[in-house]
């Protein structure tokens, strides 16, 4: 139970819906800030105004998955009101309170450390990344589906990247029929694509290997996806990015060849809000357990 526990939900979208109502079962106090147009009421959850709060005794903030912008305004469906994140309102917490977020970047990492509070990235961990790689990877499926003339089953198909997401999708694609050929960089990966019964290369022969492919799935946060590699693809090929924004693709070319790239950050929360929500808040759930009772043991 969270008795006792004062959080603010700021902003986000339907995941945090599942967030809330979790929470507000294990008892906490739960306020709400950029959720004034949400008609579904929660017990234990009360809206408030941003500039309303009273931030002197909350013991955790919890961002969407993308936390904040590079300027500190933090994204939400359920309100007009402008949510920004500032290191003067943590500076207003106490100083055991807890940031939880998706993501990080420059600029909150930066009040982070400024205030001298503490941060905790969701999709660092291994068990959430190995969660919605399920939704990411029926997401996926689904694009392929709908934006190609041919069956995933003896489709040719690049999957760049062996991390959590990358071995998950080269496994599914496998399993439906596709001839899936995967990229990565480290040998132990190869070793594990060989293991897996896929064909392997490095990266570094990229452009070398997708001269025969149908689709092309990236999963690599980096610009690997480049002109030169993009000129080597089959003008039907189909590529969908599932690395985080910016992506790795340069689909300024791949629209110049006439190429169909779709960049597809966090697919969890577009295709299974409900189950990606879920994952969340039972994380959520048992960290703010232990720290409570971390607190209480002190």
């Amino acid at each position: 139970m969270l008795t006792d526990m004062q959080i603010v939900v700021m902003g986000g979208d339907a995941r945090q819906l599942e967030i809330i109502k979790k929470l507000a079962e294990l008892d906490a106090k739960i306020y709400l800030a950029g959720f004034e147009q949400l008609e579904q009421p929660f017990s234990g959850a009360v809206k408030e105004r941003l500039h309303d709060l009273n931030f002197s005794n909350i013991d955790a903030i919890i961002l969407p998955v993308p936390g904040t912008s590079l300027e500190g305004e933090v994204e939400t469906i359920f309100s007009s009101e402008k949510i920004v994140l500032t290191e003067e309102i943590l500076q207003q917490t106490p100083s055991y309170c807890t940031v939880y977020s998706g993501i990080s970047n420059q600029y909150l990492d930066n009040i982070i450390k400024k205030s001298k509070r503490k941060l905790i990235n969701l999709f660092e961990r291994d068990d959430v990344a190995i969660y919605n790689s399920i939704p990411t990877v029926e997401g996926t499926i689904m694009m392929a589906i709908q934006n190609t003339d041919i069956t995933i089953h003896q489709s040719s198909i690049a999957v760049l990247g062996l991390g959590r997401v990358g071995m998950s999708v080269a496994r599914t694609f496998s399993l439906l029929g596709a001839k899936v050929k995967v990229g990565a960089r480290k040998s132990k990966h190869i070793a594990r694509i060989t293991e897996m019964g896929l064909q392997p290369f490095y990266l570094n022969d990229l452009g070398n290997e997708v001269n025969d492919i149908d689709i092309c799935i990236n999963t690599v946060p980096y610009p690997i996806v480049n002109a030169a590699v993009i000129a080597q693809m089959p003008s039907h090929t189909l590529i969908i990015d599932l690395a985080s924004k910016p992506g790795g693709t340069d689909f300024r070319y791949a629209e110049k060849r006439g190429i169909k790239a779709l960049l597809a950050p966090g697919l969890p929360g577009i295709v299974a809000p409900k189950t990606a929500g879920q994952i969340l808040a039972n994380v959520l759930s048992q960290l703010l357990g232990e720290e409570l009772e971390s607190r209480k043991g002190k």
